[in-house]
Order: structure tokens, then sequence, then C-alpha cells
């Protein structure tokens, strides 16, 4: 019998049976109550006997660094609910033997579904609209946006989401430029339509910017006070990646000065938490981290994720797992 640890309570509006993908037979299940999430010291605590952990949120307290392995000994496997594992420690896992994955698949289009809406609504002021409509106003001739068709969007990070907001502001008749730690090789950039430029020019010439890269220390505050300095004036910024990439003081006062046209945000420096000043200004679009959170989305990620995590435990029923990390 194999220990699972859940980091927060199965969500009962994922169309998935716990039960199935982790039967009672082979696995012990242990999770908070509903709708709950375990504490630091809660989840620290389970994981003495644990043998497995499903990190279903991204934030610090879900994840394991360095000495928390010491309170998980028998710890063989980390599953993240979602694509991005910055809240665990792979080098210290791989070091103590913890294979950890992911769901690199199962978030491409809604996530870039996500980068669309933000930064649709960033041109147009819908966000803005929308407040105003309901505080009783209605629209006025002096405020606009601006039409998508024809502006160069520039994407950071060539990845799936990358690709799939390419081809999505393409159909908005958007010119893509790219930068990416790796360029695409001349046949994905004629399939996709986009073309390469250094970090500087891409910063110069795009009309909106889009961030799609992992965090690491190197992306870490990879678009800060130099960074927006370099952004065209009246450009637009959007955020679906990670928080940190961006450094939200600067970010703040690029829009305060004008420097910047608006933002959309999906994800924040300190999530849960947002910067207070972000919070009042009219020309930022904000989301709670919602770039998976559709049924279809969700539901196959707990299935992926489960799935590999149970392959880890019991090769000998379920195979191999297919979405290692480490």
């Amino acid at each position: 019998m194999h220990k699972v640890v859940l980091t927060r309570s199965f969500p009962r509006s994922i169309p998935v049976s716990l039960e199935e993908l982790l039967p009672h037979e082979h696995f012990d299940v242990v999770q908070p109550s509903e709708g709950g999430k375990f504490s630091r010291e809660e989840l620290l605590e389970e994981l003495r006997g644990a043998h497995g952990l499903f990190a279903v949120g991204g934030g610090c307290d879900e994840g394991l660094r360095g000495k928390d392995f010491d309170a998980a000994p028998h710890l063989k496997v980390i599953s993240r609910y979602g694509v991005g594992y910055d809240n665990v420690d792979v080098g210290e896992a791989a070091d103590r033997g913890v294979r950890v994955t992911n769901t690199p698949n199962d978030v491409t289009d809604p996530t870039a579904d996500t980068a669309l809406i933000l930064l649709l609504s960033s041109m147009r002021r819908a966000s803005e609209f929308e407040r105003t409509l309901r505080g009783g106003g209605w629209s006025s001739f002096n405020v606009l946006g601006h039409c998508p068709t024809g502006k160069v969007l520039g994407i950071i990070g060539m990845g799936r989401i990358g690709k799939a907001v390419a081809t999505r502001a393409q159909a908005f008749g958007m010119q893509v430029i790219y930068h990416n730690r790796k360029r695409l090789s001349e046949s994905e950039e004629a399939e996709l339509h986009c073309s390469y430029r250094a970090l500087d020019d891409l910063l110069h010439e795009a009309d909106a910017i889009s961030l799609h890269c992992p965090l690491t220390a190197e992306t870490e505050y990879l678009i800060n006070r130099e960074q927006f300095a370099q952004m065209k004036r009246g450009a637009v910024l959007v955020n679906t990646s990670r928080g940190k990439v961006v450094c939200e003081e600067e970010l703040v006062r690029a829009l305060e000065s004008g420097h910047l046209f608006g933002a959309g945000l999906d994800v924040f420096e300190n999530e849960p938490s947002v910067h207070p000043r972000l919070l009042e200004l009219p020309n930022v679009t904000l989301l709670p981290h919602i770039g998976s959170a559709t049924v279809e989305a969700r539901a196959a990620m707990a299935v992926t994720a489960l799935s590999d995590l149970r392959a880890v435990l019991r090769p000998d029923l379920y195979g191999e797992a297919k979405h290692l990390v480490c």
C-alpha cells in the first residue's frame, strides 16, 4: 500500500474519479477536508509516511525545497498539477531519488486563450469600460483602445504555449516576432509565420509583448526597469507565465507614467497577494491565475498527473510515467 498526499482536496468540479485513478486497494489517499488545503506544518507531518505527493497548487507552501525533503524519507514521486514546477527543488529531488512529473500538454490551449483574452482586453480597454458601465457610466468618445490588426506582437518564450498564442494572434491580423532561449528551425518559423529577434530588438519593436517563459534563475525579473525603458511608448504587456518574471513595482511605474498603454496579468510576483497599485490602475486587466481553469483542461491535467504518479509507484500495474521532469 502506498500513501499519497494531496496538498488540497480534490476539486468536485473536475469530472474525474479520484478512486478510479488511485484505487483504494493500492493507494492510501490522504487529503484535506472538502475545499480545504493543508497548512505547511500539516503537509510536512503527513509526508513523513508518504510515498507520493500530488502538489495541486503552484505556491511555495505546496512544494518541497531543500531540507523539506528530510520530512519525507519515503517519498518517491512529486506530481505537479500544472506545467510549472518552480516550487519544487528538482535538483534536491533528483539527488534523493524522487521523481518529479508535470502536465506540459494539457494547459497549452486554455493558457493561450487566457493570454489572448488579456491581450485584447488590454488593447481595447475592455475591463476599464466594463468597470465604467458597472459604476453607472457609459463610453466616452475620448477614451479609446487600439486595434490588434497590423500590430506587432512580441512573444518571449516560444514553447508550446507561445506557439499557440502566435497562431491565435495571427487570426487577429497581428505580425508575430519572438525571442527564445533556442531559436526555432527555419521550417518552424515558416510554419508559424514568425521571425526571431534578440531580446533588446523585440522590446524596441513590439506593440504588445506576451511572456511565456518558465521561472528560472535566468528569467527571474527578466522584465525590469531597463526592459520597460526599452519598450515602445504605448506598448502593452501580458503575463501568463510566472509572476516573478516581471518586477511589479517597475511595471506599476511604467503604467502610471503612461509609458505603457496597459497590461494584462494572470500571474503575480507574490501570489495570492497583488500589488495594491495594480488593483487601483484602470489600464490593467487582472485575473487570479486562471490560465488552465476550464473543466476540460483541469480534468485532463488530473488524469495526466495522477496517471504518472501511480506509474512511478506501481510500474508493474501502470507502466512507465510519461511526463518526467527528473
